[in-house]
């Protein structure tokens, strides 16, 4: 009987410790809310990102002013080892420094159309004639077969911009959520294999049709991009590699304008260009850099161990890249100057990084993790995996927050929703979705067993106006929402740098240690 009693009490105990709630400092987490609503230098940051930095590519001038302003600032707000930390080669850096495009015949009308990234310039103003071509498979390469020359070529897209009826921007509604907290997802993926195949097949076209296009020697190309109302997404012409060869100018322009052009052709009336672009070519130093600061931790014991925090702070040159990603990088910022400036002495170390590469292949946080904890492709750890707590990321625009993504980690389910709790009155209806998401830089840190943690954001204009867009503007930036984001990750920052045990990691393949 003694035996069973006793057998009672240490699965009692077992599952009581499986459930401990979270110790919540509640004077540090009222401190970091009198900071963080009433005293957000949030806007301030957001300029400087923006406003002051320009367009973000990877290695180009304005990536670089964005980082040295925040090494800066970050030195004057006391944080130690604030530095741009290479993280290997990347390649050419690129910007325009002129761009115009306008319609002259049958009629001046100036267009709206942004150069594609790495592509090079006109040389001078060039005019011509515009010849629309419709190149379906390789079989209507003839139509065009010395068609070309010094033309200007448009070619045309399913893109439309007729009237929509929805609303660019939205938040999620409490039905939404509850979805999302739904695994596996309710809806099938998009990318399925079919989808995967057919792809591959439009891609595998799209280089030929664009390898056929420069042999026939056009003066400049204009692609129909998708967007409306004047909002065009943007992309990349040629590779940044230093090796790679150059691309011919090329604008990727809005519906609208790309549609007049060619119903204008279909009429058979004659349409007339001019334009001028200038790129420049960064090839000096092709190296990629980080942006990384850290409070030290104040406990002995657990100084070692780090809590990082961060976002990618390269963007697109359609704008200024105020939604993807400055907004994630200012709240991370904001975010270690409340923690800074309250003086709380986190016990670990907390280590802000704000990341470059992340548009052309999340290239700043996969090497950093390479270069410190570990080769996601032999499974081969460094000795500081061991002492990473957790890293969160911010990159789903200027959103309020609204719940986590755990990628898996179960583990963590208790310890957010005790955070949440604590949060309440900044955080409606919080939602924890055991589901993974994509396609930004926490996924380095999973793929090598690490806590990579993606906050839920409304999606406010992200996908309709601002992702990678000519609109991507600091006008697109709701204030409020930032404050609230950035004082949400002081507070799970801080007590993640706080907890007793470091942050449920999900178990990892077998791995070699390296020295």
């Amino acid at each position: 009987m003694m035996k069973k009693i006793a057998l009672l009490l240490i699965l009692f105990i077992s599952a009581g410790l499986a459930f401990a709630q979270e110790n919540i400092d509640y004077d540090a987490l009222n401190k970091i809310k009198e900071e963080g609503l009433k005293n957000s230098q949030i806007e301030e940051i957001a300029f400087y990102l923006t406003d002051y930095s320009g367009p973000r590519l990877t290695n180009s001038p304005g990536l670089k002013t964005a980082s040295e302003w925040a090494v800066a600032k970050m030195k004057e707000w006391g944080l130690a080892n604030a530095q741009l930390e290479p993280w290997g080669e990347f390649g050419k850096g690129w910007h325009v420094e002129k761009s115009y495009v306008a319609m002259t015949k049958p009629y001046y009308m100036p267009f709206i159309a942004i150069p594609k990234a790495w592509t090079n310039g006109t040389d001078g103003l060039v005019k011509g004639e515009v010849v629309a071509i419709d190149i379906k498979s390789e079989e209507d390469f003839g139509k065009y077969e010395g068609q070309l020359k010094d033309k200007i070529v448009l070619i045309t897209s399913e893109y439309d911009g007729t009237a929509t009826f929805e609303a660019d921007g939205n938040r999620y509604t409490d039905e939404e959520l509850k979805e999302m907290e739904k695994y596996p997802s309710a809806s099938s993926s998009r990318y399925t294999p079919e989808w995967i195949a057919a792809y591959r097949k439009r891609r595998a076209l799209q280089t030929k049709i664009n390898a056929f296009i420069s042999e026939q020697n056009p003066a400049l190309i204009i692609t129909a991009r998708r967007g409306k109302h004047g909002t065009v997404f943007t992309s990349n012409g040629a590779s940044y590699k230093a090796d790679a060869p150059g691309a011919m100018a090329e604008f990727e322009m809005v519906p609208e304008h790309a549609n007049m052009m060619a119903r204008l052709l279909e009429k058979g009336v004659k349409v007339e260009l001019e334009a001028d672009i200038k790129t420049k070519f960064q090839d000096k130093d092709l190296t990629g850099y980080n942006v990384i600061a850290e409070i030290p931790g104040s406990d002995p014991n657990l100084k070692e161990q780090v809590v990082m925090l961060g976002g990618h702070l390269d963007s697109w040159h359609g704008s200024t890249g105020a939604t993807d990603n400055a907004s994630g990088c200012a709240v991370m910022l904001e975010a270690v100057r409340i923690i800074q400036t309250l003086d709380l002495k986190p016990k670990r170390t907390i280590r802000i990084a704000l990341w470059s590469g992340e548009e052309q292949g999340i290239h700043g946080s996969r090497n950093y993790v390479k270069n410190h904890f570990g080769d996601s492709e032999t499974m081969t750890l460094k000795p500081e995996h061991a002492n990473l707590s957790a890293y969160y990321n911010i990159d789903n625009g200027t959103g309020r927050i609204r719940g986590v993504y755990l990628q898996g980690n179960q583990a963590a389910r208790p310890v957010f929703s005790d955070w949440f709790e604590a949060m309440s009155d900044l955080i409606e209806t919080p939602t924890i979705t055991i589901r993974d998401t994509g396609g930004t830089d926490h996924l380095g840190f999973d793929k090598i067993g690490l806590p990579g943690f993606q906050f839920i954001q409304d999606e406010i204009e992200y996908n309709t106006r601002t992702h990678h867009t000519n609109m991507d503007n600091y006008d697109r930036l709701e204030m409020d929402d930032l404050k609230q984001m950035a004082t949400i990750i002081a507070t799970i920052v801080y007590h993640t740098a706080q907890r007793d045990e470091m942050m449920p990691r999900e178990p990892v393949a077998t791995v070699e240690k390296s020295n």
